[in-house]
């Protein structure tokens, strides 16, 4: 039987020198975590629980900033035996009214015995323990962790089993706070075990990650795969990355980093945002592998990212992909590391040719449904569902929405897809799609035309539909945050991207609105809120046509 506790004892009696964490800072210098800094803080933060009445099997809610109280607490959560789940703290990209209503409703669903949190945030989190009615959910707020010597054998984490839950994510989206993806030691360990061989991850292997860990890209490959399995692990904030991208690319020269994990945005962001004349002496060739990790995956973005950091020592055959989720608590497929990613160039809009996200795990079985449920023949577009052994439990206090996500022993993802020649395709979700007489209409498509053209602010555009009863479909609407605040020029943009869109689809755009910086909603793993743009957009267009009062 083997859980997270019992890894961290062996590592801090085995090796407790041997680095685990370098934590970077925007204004500090990096501090390093050894193995035996991680369970001497670790162990200190399970001291703060017990004193606060935590109990094995309670589940604490950890909103901190990036530093070394979030490792802490994580970790400390795990070896008092409670369950921790990271949320996103409130930031600007996250609407606070939806924000406030999001954690109330979790304490709600959850009931979680603590909430840790930071002196600044106290407030929000005390008034969202109010707002949910929920009694006796204790407030703990955290400024220095006080690091003790373990005494593994007196702390609850060790007497866990594999089968117990160790910890939460909490998916992102409108109602995702709401559904805690709930996982065991043993689906997380049956989840390293097939991934890491997939990779060929070894202990000569470096992590690089600006990725949060309230999302499971960040968390599980980026966070506890590196600390179970022995990798050292580069760390920086997501907020400072956004800020200066080239932090990456510095991190991965000076640590001589291997693999790192990014969404298909950070590709064209990273190309377009980092400056030649800031990665002067930068050394990119320790990068074995730079996995998109997105749904879907574009070789558009691929060829934009490698032509910028080739001269720097980017390899192409480091550029690899990979399908995941947090409900299978992480990677679901992987395309081979070090071999060319298989491309069907006739399935992307305008010949962009859409990339495979690889082969399923070997602990992963692969289903294509159609709308009826029926699996459907190589190359057809459906639903995919998939079944391991490293699915989710269920969804925390959730047997209505656990119930309902599955079909046949197989999860229902609610992402849409197709199987060709053994690999897996993922077209985008469900529920985005856009139909227009009769034809599908893949929203992710259009934005990344859109994002093309120049004047448009990279990866800050929203494609939906919106139905038109004359026609009895729906018309097609783009967002776009606009680089220049003059009216003239944004008009100019827009026309541009109708047109742009116009040639390279057979998509007619009935409306593209150029908006201010900082418009767009996006989800706390950074992905675009379609759905909560889409009311943006109409609860505008209201305002505008309502007849002013006399």
């Amino acid at each position: 039987m083997t859980t997270f506790a019992q890894v961290l004892a062996r590592a801090y009696a085995d090796a407790p020198e041997r680095p685990a964490v370098h934590l970077q800072f925007a204004r500090r210098d990096d501090v390093t975590l050894t193995y035996r800094d991680l369970a001497g803080g670790s162990a200190g933060f399970a001291q703060m629980l017990a004193q606060h009445g935590v109990g094995q099997a309670d589940v604490v809610v950890i909103i901190l900033p990036h530093g070394e109280p979030l490792v802490y607490a994580f970790w400390g959560a795990v070896l008092h035996g409670a369950v921790p789940a990271i949320l996103p703290p409130l930031t600007e990209k996250l609407l606070p009214e939806r924000y406030r209503k999001d954690l109330a409703s979790l304490i709600r669903v959850t009931r979680p015995r603590a909430i840790v949190t930071y002196p600044d945030f106290a407030r929000e989190v005390e008034s969202a323990i109010e707002a949910s009615g929920v009694a006796g959910v204790a407030p703990i707020v955290v400024g220095e962790v006080t690091a003790v010597v373990p005494d593994f054998a007196s702390l609850g984490g060790m007497k866990r089993s594999e089968t117990d839950i160790v910890l939460l994510q909490h998916s992102s989206g409108s109602t995702g706070l709401q559904k805690g993806v709930a996982l065991s030691h043993r689906a997380v360990f049956n989840q390293l075990n097939a991934y890491a061989p997939a990779i060929g991850l070894n202990e000569r292997d470096v992590i690089v990650s600006w990725l949060p860990l309230y999302h499971d890209m960040g968390l599980i490959a980026s966070f506890v795969m590196p600390v179970l399995r022995g990798v050292p692990l580069v760390l920086m904030s997501p907020l400072d990355w956004v800020r200066a991208p080239v932090k990456l690319m510095q991190a991965v020269a000076k640590y001589h980093g291997t693999l790192t994990w990014l969404p298909n945005f950070a590709y064209n962001f990273c190309a377009t945002r980092i400056r030649e004349r800031d990665l002067d002496g930068t050394d990119l060739s320790s990068l074995r592998a730079v996995i998109n990790c997105s749904e879907p995956v574009y070789h558009a973005s691929h060829q934009v990212f490698l032509q910028k950091f080739k001269p720097y020592g980017l390899r192409a055959e480091a550029l690899a992909t990979c399908y995941a989720m947090a409900e299978n608590t992480f990677a679901v497929t992987q395309s081979d590391i070090g071999a060319p990613i298989a491309r069907n160039a006739g399935g992307g809009i305008g010949n962009a040719g859409q990339l495979s996200s690889g082969r399923p795990l070997p602990n992963v079985r692969i289903r294509i449904l159609s709308e009826d449920r029926r699996d459907l023949p190589e190359g057809a577009i459906g639903e995919i569902a998939l079944q391991s052994d490293c699915m989710l439990s269920e969804y925390y206090r959730r047997p209505d929405a656990t119930a309902q996500a599955f079909f046949e022993g197989f999860y229902l993802t609610g992402d849409l897809g197709y199987m060709l020649d053994g690999e897996v395709y993922v077209t985008g979700r469900k529920k985005d799609l856009i139909i227009v007489g009769g034809k599908n209409v893949y929203p992710q498509d259009l934005e990344q035309l859109a994002g093309e053209v120049p004047g448009v602010r990279p990866g800050r555009v929203v494609a939906f539909g919106v139905f038109n009863p004359e026609s009895g479909t729906e018309d097609v609407v783009i967002v776009a945050e606009a680089e220049s605040e003059d009216a003239d020029a944004r008009a100019c943009v827009a026309e541009a991207v109708r047109q742009h869109v116009t040639r390279n689809s057979d998509v007619a755009v009935r409306q593209v609105v150029m908006v201010d910086a900082r418009w767009l909603i996006k989800t706390s793993s950074g992905k675009v809120a379609r759905s909560a743009n889409k009311e943006k957009y109409l609860a505008e267009q209201q305002a505008r046509s309502a007849p002013s009062l006399p």
